[in-house]
């Protein structure tokens, strides 16, 4: 066995054990371990000379500005610039992980040896990865990555997550080449498609369903205090789903001491929450009596004052019990699901009518609760620049898929109002 070589950059060797694990990476690989290796993380795999990358045929020959000598190491350099962002770190490994355990394992190449048409198998693997066994989990389930029963995918890839793969992929093989690394970008030859946006968009409750979801969490057993604290914190989080219309990773990545009180120019006191969201984004989020509320009543319940002070850490949303840590974003979405299959149950319970409205529930995910917030403010005529300011949207073109006419009401306003008058 050949040891590890010594001249890993400081960087990569820094960022190392968070992009792949702890364990070392050795230099020897058998046949046998080639075609199991899909079952693996990377930080298990063990690769030879011929699949690390050192002599990839698409490997750039001139001077890198990247330390790495083989794709390991120049994927981990590519990671290292999104460490501190927790979820666009582990979207990015996982469709780098995919990419270069499925060149190893099915064509026996490094990454960098891959081509244009190399580049077309993959986004055809990506719509069914065969075979089964060896690239999807049983029973779609996600387990952790040190599980033997890991696998990379748990679930067939829509459509839109067939497209992001090829977008994160494309973005690294053209870093890659801006370092300096590889020669050339093999994606770039494909066309790509430019994905319109839908007219409308259709994950979301209507008001008939969203109002099954809180009768469900007021029906939640009360009767101790553990039972009370996890009612509450489900009121809670709903809530700040709904009026904050906040994503799951801005509720687990901020803290109660980002709400705050400032007058308007009539001496009126309002509340907001002063939010860090996606890419850095600062922006400010209204707190209705409603929010304050809610706020207060939860605090109570783990032993604070109703109002936090400013710049506490209290996170958002707490586990059960005496923890101040945050939860992290898989127990937040543990929560919801669970929320929406409790109400799905009780919608089942009052007969097979109720089934497909059942169905859509166990369906909805802290997403839908976003644009259900956006699509209740839209319907309750909200001015859409309100809506997009809430929901910190660029332009109000992200933010008109929140309009929602149904069609016997568009017709009866389209006849009533839109008129030749000959």
């Amino acid at each position: 066995m050949i040891p590890k070589r010594k001249n890993r950059s400081a960087q990569t060797s820094r960022y190392s054990s968070r992009v792949f694990g702890n364990s070392p990476f050795r230099r020897s690989i058998s046949t046998e371990r080639r075609v199991s290796s899909g079952r693996t993380p990377l930080h298990a795999l063990e690769l030879s000379a011929d699949l690390d990358g050192r002599d990839g045929s698409n490997r750039a020959r001139g001077h890198s500005q990247i330390a790495a000598h083989d794709d390991l190491n120049a994927v981990r350099a590519w990671l290292a610039r999104v460490a501190d962002k927790k979820t666009t770190f582990e979207n990015y490994r996982k469709e780098a992980e995919r990419l270069l355990l499925w060149a190893i394992v099915q064509l026996g190449k490094p990454l960098s040896s891959l081509t244009h048409e190399d580049l077309q198998l993959f986004r055809q693997f990506l719509k069914d990865p065969l075979p089964h066994a060896r690239w999807v989990a049983d029973g779609g389930r996600k387990y952790p990555r040190h599980d033997p029963r890991w696998r990379r995918f748990y679930r067939t890839l829509r459509p839109s997550s067939q497209y992001q793969a090829m977008v994160i992929i494309n973005a690294l093989f053209a870093w890659l080449v801006e370092a300096g690394y590889l020669a050339g970008n093999p994606l770039s030859l494909s066309r790509q498609r430019i994905r319109r946006s839908k007219p409308r968009i259709t994950r979301y409750l209507d008001h008939e369903l969203w109002h099954e979801v809180k009768l469900h969490i007021d029906s939640l057993p009360k009767d101790t205090p553990r039972e009370r604290e996890r009612y509450l914190r489900a009121r809670w989080l709903f809530t700040l789903f709904y009026l904050g219309g906040l994503r799951i990773s801005e509720v687990g990545g901020n803290t109660m001491g980002s709400f705050f009180c400032r007058r308007d120019a009539d001496g009126h006191e309002r509340w907001w929450l002063d939010v860090l969201g996606k890419g850095d984004k600062e922006g400010l989020v209204p707190s209705s009596a409603e929010m304050m509320m809610e706020l207060g009543r939860y605090r109570r319940e783990r032993g604070l004052s109703a109002l936090p002070s400013r710049h506490e850490d209290t996170p958002l949303v707490l586990p059960l019990g005496k923890s101040m840590q945050p939860l992290p974003r898989s127990a937040l979405h543990t929560i919801v699901k669970a929320i929406f299959a409790g109400a799905a149950e009780r919608l089942r319970l009052r007969g097979d009518g109720f089934a497909a409205q059942a169905d859509l529930l166990e369906q909805a995910s802290a997403l839908w609760l976003r644009h259900t917030a956006g699509s209740h403010m839209a319907d309750g005529g909200a001015d859409l620049r309100t809506v997009r300011d809430n929901l910190r949207h660029a332009s109000l073109t992200s933010t008109n898929i929140y309009l929602h006419t149904p069609d016997e009401e568009r017709h009866r306003e389209t006849v009533e109002k839109h008129r030749i008058e000959w």
